[in-house]
């Protein structure tokens, strides 16, 4: 179990709180991603990751980061809403928000015991050479099959049309 849970912190924050688990002889897994609409997917993601040590950090890509990954009209939610929904589910013990393209620079500055990145990702993981120069791992987990945020949003638009013409999304 984590010395402190369920908190969003800055790298500099997660850095100390890195210590403090290694010095109780605890492994530190770290996960990215975007997370706007969580689906059961991500869920059954979420649960993998913290399933390969004691206590899972999330990084959170930003609202600029997620703009420019996933185009004007993203994210949906904030990023302070996002991290909120993260921090309510059992297996999140901690969210460090980041906002550049790639979490490479969190993750150099955290090093976590055990990297997990979606299979999706298993060209390129970014971070990789950092956890494993340090002795750490990097494990791909399935992806759910049919589960994503843009198919939710292609979903919704199905079932209720597109929003009208000139409204914010």
């Amino acid at each position: 179990m984590p010395l402190t849970v369920g908190q969003m912190l800055t790298v500099d924050e997660m850095t100390r709180e890195r210590e403090k688990l290694t010095e109780a002889g605890q492994r530190l897994v770290f996960t990215n991603g975007c997370f706007d609409i969580v689906h059961t997917g991500h869920v059954t993601y979420l649960e993998f990751a913290r399933s390969q040590g004691d206590a899972l950090v999330v990084g959170l890509n930003s609202d600029a980061s997620v703009r420019r990954n996933k185009g004007p009209k993203r994210p949906i939610n904030s990023q302070e809403d996002r991290a909120r929904v993260l921090l309510s589910l059992r297996t999140v013990d901690y969210v460090v928000v980041f906002d550049d393209d790639e979490p490479r620079p969190i993750i150099a500055a955290i090093l976590p015991d055990v990297l997990v990145k979606g299979s999706d990702w298993a060209h390129y993981v970014s971070g990789r050479d950092v956890v494993e120069a340090h002795g750490g791992e990097v494990v791909l987990a399935d992806m759910v099959e049919g589960q994503s945020t843009t198919g939710t949003i292609e979903r919704i638009v199905a079932a209720y049309g597109p929003p009208p013409s000139g409204s914010e999304q």
